[in-house]
């Protein structure tokens, strides 16, 4: 067994600053000479991008609705094997999951890693009853620990020492630190979460965080709890369900760039173990591509980049080509938004590359937010017909669908609402798009199909 030092922030609830205090400590651990690896609980792009810029590693998801706990385990001691630190954020509340039980909660995962738990707390307008919360996460689930408590938004320093106090007395956990109500917004949000790091200052909004956060928290009692991380058991051999295979000559396009940038890292391991090479293109810059054999086009905001879009027709036409020419291209999301014909923001139509025949609409309600379960009931080049996979989708697009009666579905959701009715999936060609996000290691045989369709195309 090997010792990973560790620890998982976490909260009472969604918005109670555990990532403004992850972000924070990553950035300060990482100036101050630390490997931090960063990790994000659940299929949050967002945030992990964020994480990823703070500790200047990238970010790797941890999600147990996707995963196994052995393959949780597996993909955490990989990703850290390298790094002398893991910072995990949590997302929701500690115990907040599926259901009733919290089937897939952070407690869940906490448990699967055995890690270190940080509770961190918005002090907004309360004192004693902190100590009660806490004693009531003692014992919702006491086969877990909690490590230590983060007082966040405090209003001075009476309220602060009232509140520990109260935690020290009645909880015996340590408070590491008071953090000091903000009234400048430090990162700005939108759709629930934070705003990308794509369209913001980024490194000066970190730098500002890690001085609010690293001045009010006691760093090193927190780096002495993450280097008493217990061992870590049952950490299997490999993460993967297929082999390595050899350079198949095969070059996959992957988007990247302040369009479309939502990428699981696995996704293109799993692309690159599958015997692909990775060429980063982008949908903004005119210039011409490398010669592909096959598209993926990611998640993102293309909506705020929709008139840069609309006005490279370059890269519009020639992605219009490629699918008209049976290249495999696979779309999630803000890459299915692209492939549409058109996408109305407000009283605005921005013309996009016109694979789809459909016009895509950004709303101020979310359309489908959570996870899905999709089953594959057409053929197309990357699913097995009657094969099921889990996924997930968060998109405040929706499409103009009830004008098409005629359109063909490649998936059925028994869970989400892909483009509307539970259906998602469109197929023209060799060309796959839907609202639903995969990640590699939940879908067996996606990777190796895409590069095996790119080398019969």
């Amino acid at each position: 067994m090997i010792k990973y030092p560790r620890l998982t922030f976490s909260g009472l609830k969604g918005g109670s600053g555990k990532t403004i205090v992850s972000l924070g400590l990553s950035r300060y651990w990482n100036k101050r000479g630390f490997s931090v690896k960063p990790f994000k609980k659940g299929p949050d792009y967002i945030d992990a991008m964020w994480l990823s810029r703070a500790a200047g590693q990238i970010a790797t998801n941890l999600d147990p609705f996707f995963m196994s706990d052995s393959i949780i385990r597996g993909l955490f001691a990989q990703k850290s094997q390298q790094s002398n630190l893991a910072v995990i954020e949590g997302n929701r509340g500690l115990f907040d999951g599926l259901d009733s039980d919290g089937s897939c909660s952070t407690s869940g995962l906490v448990k699967t890693l055995q890690s270190p738990v940080i509770l961190v707390v918005d002090c907004t307008k309360v004192t004693r009853t902190v100590a009660a919360f806490i004693l009531g996460c003692q014992e919702l689930e006491s086969d877990m620990n909690i490590d230590g408590v983060i007082l966040n938004n405090v209003a001075n320093e009476r309220h602060a020492n009232i509140i520990q106090e109260s935690v020290v007395k009645y909880t015996h956990i340590p408070v590491l630190g008071k953090i000091p109500k903000i009234k400048s917004v430090l990162i700005p949000e939108r759709h629930m979460g934070l705003i990308s790091d794509q369209e913001y200052a980024a490194e000066e909004a970190l730098e500002n965080i890690s001085e609010i956060v690293s001045s009010h928290v006691d760093t090193q009692k927190l780096i002495d709890i993450a280097d008493n991380a217990s061992s870590l058991a049952d950490i299997p051999k490999s993460i993967w369900s297929f082999p390595p295979a050899d350079d198949r000559g095969v070059n996959i396009g992957v988007v990247k760039d302040a369009s479309l940038w939502f990428y699981y890292p696995e996704n293109l391991e799993a692309l690159e173990r599958a015997g692909a090479r990775i060429c980063e293109v982008s949908l903004l810059n005119p210039d011409p591509w490398p010669q592909l054999n096959g598209l993926y086009l990611g998640g993102g905001f293309p909506e705020t980049q929709a008139d840069e879009l609309s006005q490279n027709q370059v890269i519009k036409n020639h992605v219009y080509n490629l699918s008209c020419m049976g290249l495999p291209i696979y779309a999630e999301c803000g890459g299915f938004m692209y492939l549409c014909s058109s996408l109305r923001c407000g009283n605005t139509i921005y013309p996009m590359a016109g694979v789809f025949p459909l016009q895509m609409e950004l709303t101020k309600k979310p359309q489908g937010h959570g996870y899905t379960r999709a089953r594959v009931v057409q053929d197309n080049p990357f699913h097995p017909l009657g094969s099921e996979f889990v996924g997930h989708e968060f998109h405040y697009s929706r499409c103009n669908i009830e004008n098409h009666p005629d359109f063909v579905y490649c998936l059925q959701l028994s869970k989400g609402n892909g483009v509307g009715d539970g259906k998602d999936g469109l197929i023209f060609k060799n060309t796959f798009a839907c609202y639903t996000h995969l990640h590699a290691l939940s879908v067996q045989g996606w990777a190796e199909r895409f590069v095996q369709a790119c080398e019969e195309s």
